[in-house]
């Protein structure tokens, strides 16, 4: 062990905030997931802050739990094998775009609570009416 304190990459902040993002896509509280994985909801906030790396196995049981693909947690790096600097830390990746309507919180509780309505003739009524408030004529 180096004895040097943890710090995260921006890959592990990345994968950090996928998990947050997925589970609030999946209308699940932090004790929900933590209850699921059999940790604590502080280790979710933790892994979700990047306060904790996430090991391996754990983004398994993570990517089980969240019904999702392991790479959907590495989803928006770059294609390509950023320079590490000099402490061999990988120190640029790509930025989210903060006006991607996915990337907020809001579009997400809307996603869920849509896909939560019963029937196919609710989902069209609201897409329905989204539309009609949505029309710039």
């Amino acid at each position: 062990m180096s004895g040097k304190p943890f710090q995260p990459t921006i890959v592990d902040e990345h994968i950090g905030q996928r998990v947050q993002l997925r589970r609030v896509m999946m209308g699940l509280s932090q004790k929900d997931l933590a209850k699921i994985c059999g940790v604590t909801f502080q280790q979710i906030q933790k892994y979700e802050s990047a306060g904790n790396r996430i090991s391996a196995s754990r983004l398994f049981e993570l990517s089980n739990a969240l019904n999702t693909p392991i790479s959907f947690f590495f989803a928006g790096l770059p294609g390509y094998t950023p320079e590490p600097n000099r402490s061999g830390r990988i120190t640029h990746v790509a930025e989210q775009n903060s006006n991607d309507p996915l990337s907020k919180n809001e579009s997400l509780q809307l996603i869920n609570l849509y896909w939560k309505l019963p029937t196919d003739a609710q989902r069209k009524s609201i897409m329905d009416m989204l539309r009609a408030m949505n029309c710039t004529d």
